[in-house]
């Protein structure tokens, strides 16, 4: 057939008879019966109406599946075009949950939170009367025990207890928020 069809009847026997061969084109490519279908119908709609616009040297099985081609190449890039993007989706996801992963490994609370501690306790022991912070800086950071305390400082052991006791008492205040988070503190805290 290489003349235009224009009678319904004409495109009715030229339909039955080439759509399972431009359907097998379509899916070569495709490989989706339902959209190598898809392609068809939309190619054999776009031959019918176009019919009146094309001279009657025009092959109506070329014209069509040359349609189908077309389709089947914009499909394919839209496929391609969607993997890229996921791809690069994909990377980015990959890349990124990497990153949280490494960040999150190589997080260490107690280094977070260190220095502010320890400028908690600086401004607490400043506070604090020379009396008590020297008595509480031998204890807890020369680990001198009370009975030596008392011996330098020339007062009784229940001296050293009661400024060791009146230190400690306030940076637990001052520390409530971070003992949950350093155990050791209630350890500095605590010892006698």
């Amino acid at each position: 057939m290489s003349a235009t069809i224009n009678d319904l009847a004409s495109f009715n026997k030229f339909f039955t008879e080439n759509q399972h061969r431009f359907i097998r084109f379509a899916w070569t490519y495709t490989r989706d019966e339902v959209v190598a279908e898809d392609i068809v119908m939309e190619s054999l709609m776009a031959y019918w109406e176009n019919r009146d616009h094309m001279t009657p040297e025009i092959n109506p099985a070329a014209y069509v599946l040359t349609v189908v081609k077309n389709k089947c190449l914009n499909y394919l890039r839209h496929l391609q075009l969607v993997n890229d993007v996921s791809d690069r989706v994909a990377s980015h996801s990959e890349w990124e949950l990497s990153n949280r992963i490494a960040t999150l490994d190589a997080c260490e609370p107690n280094a977070l939170f260190a220095s502010e501690v320890q400028d908690i306790i600086d401004r607490v022991i400043s506070r604090l009367s020379a009396t008590t912070a020297r008595i509480f800086l031998l204890s807890r950071y020369d680990n001198k025990s009370h009975k030596e305390i008392a011996e330098i400082m020339g007062m009784t052991v229940k001296g050293v207890e009661f400024h060791i006791s009146k230190a400690t008492k306030e940076l637990r205040v001052a520390l409530k928020d971070y003992l949950v988070l350093f155990p050791f503190l209630c350890d500095f805290l605590s010892r006698n």
